[in-house]
C-alpha cells in the first residue's frame, strides 16, 4: 500500500509549488466497484425516486415535456441494459435482479432501458473480429442473451425462463421507483423458418425492417407478445403497466440513414464483398419498385420522363437510386424525390406501428420512433419523421473506440465540438427530448469528465431523459472487479461515484434551465440541400449557426419546411457562461480547459484544475497535484451548500485496467488489462468555504461499495472556509459532515 501523504508534507509541498508546476502524475492504486457488498448508506439518492413506479399512473407528454399524472415535471436519468462484457448478464436471475434494482436506486437512476432483449437466448463468446460482435463491444465480449429461443428455426417463440426472469426483474425495478423503456427492434436475426426473403444475409435487417413486408408483420407479431403478456409478478399486461415509461420502435436504424450512405447499391450476395449494411438484389429491387410506383403517384409525367433521362433510362424503364457519389450534382428534381420518397417510407412505416402499438396491442406509453444517431449526416431530414411523433431522441459518443487516429481527447479542451452540440442539434420546441445512448467510451484519460458536463448541459437545455450506454448487471460469482468492454460503466470507479451526482444535478433540478431559449427552422430547400453537405459541415449542416450558443441558452428547432431563422451569433466569450450564470467553460486555446457549475445544491470543476487554480466557485476550490480532475460537491440533505449538513464529495480523474497498455499513440490500447481496476487518487486539498456557522468539517472516506474505510478525515480551518487532505486513503468520494 502506498505510504500515506501526511499534511505536513503535503503542506510542504505545496510551499514549494504552485498552480501548473504543483501537477504531476499520480501513481495508479486499486479502487475496484462491488454492488453486491452495498447496501443502503448515507451516500445514496434513492430519495430522488418516487417508488414504486408508475403509481400515479402513466408518464404524459404535455407542454414538450414529460409529466406524472399529478401535474409534477417527470424526468429521466437512466441506463441501458445490455449483456456484451463477459460475466454480466442481459436479463438478471432473481437474485441479482433484487440486488441491481436496489443498486441502481441507490445510484439516482430511475429509468432503465431494455435493450437487445429480441437477441437470441443462447450464448456465444466473441471477438472483435467476430460476425456476432456488436459495433459497441469492447475486447472480449459474449452476445447478450434475449428472449428469442435460439435452438428453432425461427425468430418467433420466446424462452419462457427467460421471460420469467424479465419480469421479475421488472417488477423488482418497479417496486425500487424505476421505469423502464422498452426497445422492439435493436438485434433481432431473422431466420429461414421466419419465410424472410434472404434471412441469412440481412444480418439483423437495419432498414429493411422499413418496407419489406415479412419484416413488418414479424415486428408486429413481436411487439404483440412481448408488450401483450401479463407480468405475473405485477400482474398487468406490459401495455397496461404505467411504469414502462416509454416504447420505442427501432434502434439506430433509418432508411434515410442507408440512402445517405450509400447503402442501397442492392450489391449484398453469398460470398460477395458485402460492403458495410448495403442491401440485397432482393429488397433494393422491392425498394425501387417501390419508388416507381411512388413516382407514378406524386410526380408529373414530364417529371418523371426527365428523370428517366436524368438516369440514364430508356422509356418505360424502372428509375434507380443515386450512389452518394451522385448527391452533391444531383439536380434538384431527382434529389427532391428521392428524398421525399425514402421520408414517406419512414413516415408511414412509423405511423403505421404507432396505430398497432395503439388501437390493437393497447399500449399508453408515449412511443419513440428512432433516434438521430449519425451526427456526421444531416439530421434534418430525420427530423422530419420524428417530428410527427410522440418524443425525438438521440445517440453520441465522445471518440467512440471505432474511431482510430486520434483520440483519447479530453472534451473539456473542446466545448464547442462537445457531444452537447452533437445532441442539442436534433431538439424540437414542443416535443419531450431523450438521449437514449450516451458515454465516453473506456479507455479514455478523462472519462471523468463526462456526467457532470453532460448532466449540467441537459439541465440548461431542458431536457428529458439521459440514458447511458451501458449498464451491465454482473452475475454473482462470475465477474471480475474491472472494466470488462468499452461501454460497460458498471465497474468503473469514476462513473459510479459520479452517477448519484448527475442524478442530483438533472433529477432533482440542481442545474436551472436556461433563461431563454433560441429557436432555429428551416425551409424545405435548406432540409433538402443538408442531405448532401460534406461531413465538414457536421454536426448541425446549418450555415451560420454559432456553436456556442446550445452553452449559453436553450436551443430547439420550432419547425420544418417552413419559414427559415436562425438565432444571431453570440459575441466571443472565453469562459462560456450559461445564461444562468450557474454554468461556465474556459479553454486556453484549446488546452488546459476546465468546466465549473455553480449553483446552489452542487458545485464542481472539472478539468486541468491545476492549471486553473484560480477558478473556484461560492463553495469549492482545490489545490491538488493532479493535472486533470473532476471535483464535485453536492448537498444530500436538500439544503444549500453553504448551509447543509450532509454532503457527497467526489474526487475523480482517470481510471484503468492492472496492467492496460497504450500503443504508442496514447490512443488505444494494445493490452486491455486485467482485475482489479485501479485509478489516480485525486490528492492535495480541497477547499470548503462559506459553510455558515460551521463549527467542524469532517470527510468520511468510502470505498468502491459505499462503505466507510478508515476514520473520518478531520477538516483544518482556514481563513475562507474548511480545508480537507484528500488522496489518502485511496478513493473517488466521501461523505462530509458539517457540524454547526
Amino acid at each position: 500500500m502506498k505510504k500515506m501523504i501526511s499534511a505536513g508534507v503535503i503542506a510542504g509541498l505545496m510551499g514549494t509549488f504552485s498552480g501548473s508546476a504543483w501537477a504531476q502524475e499520480i501513481p495508479l492504486q486499486p479502487f475496484p466497484v462491488n454492488h453486491e457488498l452495498r447496501v443502503d448508506s448515507a451516500a445514496d439518492v434513492r430519495f430522488l425516486l418516487d417508488g414504486p413506479a408508475g403509481k400515479d399512473g402513466f408518464i404524459q407528454i404535455k407542454d414538450g415535456h414529460f409529466y406524472r399524472p399529478n401535474g409534477e415535471r417527470f424526468r429521466c436519468w437512466g441506463v441501458n441494459m445490455t449483456g456484451w462484457a463477459v460475466g454480466s448478464e442481459q436479463i438478471p436471475s432473481h437474485k441479482d435482479a433484487e440486488i441491481y434494482a436496489a443498486e441502481l436506486a441507490r445510484l439516482g437512476v430511475n429509468c432503465v432501458r431494455l435493450h437487445f432483449i429480441d437477441r437470441p437466448d443462447t450464448e456465444n463468446a466473441v471477438r472483435n473480429e467476430g460476425a456476432e460482435r456488436s459495433p459497441k463491444a469492447g475486447p472480449f465480449t459474449h452476445a447478450p442473451r434475449g428472449l428469442i429461443r435460439g435452438d428453432v428455426d425461427n425468430s418467433q417463440e420466446f424462452n419462457r425462463e427467460r421471460l420469467d426472469n424479465l419480469d421479475y426483474y421488472i417488477a423488482q425495478l418497479k417496486k425500487n421507483g424505476i421505469y423502464v423503456n422498452f426497445n422492439l427492434n435493436v438485434g433481432r436475426r431473422f431466420m429461414p423458418g421466419d419465410g424472410v426473403p434472404d434471412a441469412e444475409l440481412i444480418g439483423n435487417a437495419k432498414a429493411y425492417t422499413y418496407f419489406g413486408p415479412e419484416l413488418i408483420a414479424l415486428q408486429k407479431d413481436y411487439a404483440k407478445q412481448l408488450l401483450g403478456h401479463t407480468n405475473p409478478y405485477t400482474g398487468l399486461r406490459y401495455a397496461d403497466d404505467p411504469a414502462v415509461m416509454t416504447v420505442e420502435v427501432v434502434n439506430e436504424n433509418s432508411l434515410l440513414e442507408f440512402w445517405m450512405r450509400n447503402w442501397l447499391r442492392g450489391e449484398r450476395v453469398e460470398g460477395g464483398a458485402n460492403l458495410q449494411l448495403d442491401m440485397t438484389p432482393h429488397y433494393q429491387a422491392l425498394l425501387v419498385g417501390m419508388y416507381n410506383d411512388w413516382l407514378a403517384k406524386n410526380r408529373k409525367p414530364a417529371q418523371i420522363a426527365e428523370l428517366r433521362q436524368m438516369a440514364g433510362v430508356a422509356a418505360g424503364g424502372q428509375i434507380p437510386f443515386m450512389r452518394r457519389g451522385d448527391h452533391p450534382d444531383a439536380p434538384r428534381l431527382r434529389l427532391d424525390a428521392e428524398i421525399d420518397f425514402v421520408t414517406q417510407v419512414e413516415i408511414d412505416f412509423h405511423a403505421e406501428m404507432k396505430r398497432f402499438l395503439k388501437d390493437e396491442v393497447g399500449v399508453k406509453s408515449p412511443i419513440v420512433p428512432l433516434a438521430d444517431h449519425t451526427y456526421f449526416i444531416a439530421n434534418q431530414p430525420l427530423m422530419r419523421t420524428a417530428m410527427k411523433s410522440d418524443v425525438l431522441d438521440a445517440h453520441v459518443y465522445w471518440q467512440h473506440p471505432a474511431i482510430y487516429g486520434r483520440r483519447n481527447e479530453p472534451m473539456v479542451n473542446t466545448p464547442e465540438l462537445s457531444i452537447i452540440q452533437k445532441l442539442a442539434r436534433s431538439a424540437a420546441s414542443d416535443k419531450p427530448y431523450t438521449v437514449s445512448e450516451v458515454n465516453h467510451p473506456y479507455p479514455s484519460d478523462y472519462g471523468s469528465e463526462m456526467i457532470p458536463i453532460l448532466a449540467s448541459y441537459a439541465a440548461l437545455q431542458d431536457w428529458d431523459g439521459i440514458f447511458f450506454y451501458t449498464f451491465e448487471t454482473k452475475i454473482s460469482g462470475k465477474w471480475t472487479p474491472m472494466i470488462g468492454d468499452h461501454f460497460d460503466i458498471t465497474l468503473d470507479p469514476a462513473k459510479m461515484a459520479q452517477m448519484p451526482v448527475g442524478s442530483m444535478i438533472f433529477l432533482r433540478g440542481d442545474v436551472a434551465a436556461a433563461k431563454q431559449v433560441m429557436t432555429r427552422s428551416y425551409s424545405t430547400d435548406q432540409v433538402n440541400e443538408a442531405s448532401r453537405m460534406p461531413r465538414a459541415a457536421m454536426p448541425y449542416y446549418t450555415p451560420g449557426f454559432d456553436m456556442k450558443l446550445p452553452l449559453v441558452h436553450g436551443s430547439r428547432v420550432s419547425c420544418l419546411d417552413c419559414k427559415p431563422s436562425l438565432p444571431a451569433p453570440l459575441p466571443a466569450m472565453n469562459p462560456i457562461v450559461s445564461d444562468t450564470g450557474e454554468l461556465s467553460w474556459k479553454t486556453d486555446d484549446g488546452k488546459d480547459g476546465i468546466f465549473s457549475i455553480n449553483a446552489p445544491r452542487t458545485q464542481a470543476l472539472v478539468g486541468f484544475v491545476s492549471a486553473n487554480e484560480k477558478v473556484q466557485t461560492r463553495n469549492l476550490s482545490a489545490d491538488i497535484r493532479n493535472k486533470f480532475a473532476a471535483i464535485t460537491l453536492s448537498s444530500l440533505d436538500n439544503k444549500p451548500l453553504n448551509l447543509s449538513d450532509r454532503m457527497l464529495l467526489t474526487t475523480t480523474g482517470k481510471v484503468e485496467n492492472t496492467g492496460a497498455e497504450w500503443d504508442e499513440r496514447r490512443a488505444m490500447l494494445t493490452n486491455w488489462g486485467t482485475a482489479p481496476t485501479v485509478i489516480e487518487p485525486i490528492t492535495g486539498w480541497i477547499q470548503l468555504k462559506d459553510l455558515e456557522g460551521a463549527v467542524g468539517v469532517f470527510a468520511q472516506p468510502l470505498d468502491g461499495s459505499a462503505r466507510p474505510i478508515g476514520p473520518e478525515i478531520k477538516g483544518r480551518m482556514i481563513e475562507p472556509g474548511w480545508e480537507i487532505a484528500v488522496g489518502t486513503p485511496v478513493t473517488t468520494h466521501y461523505l462530509v459532515r458539517v457540524v454547526r
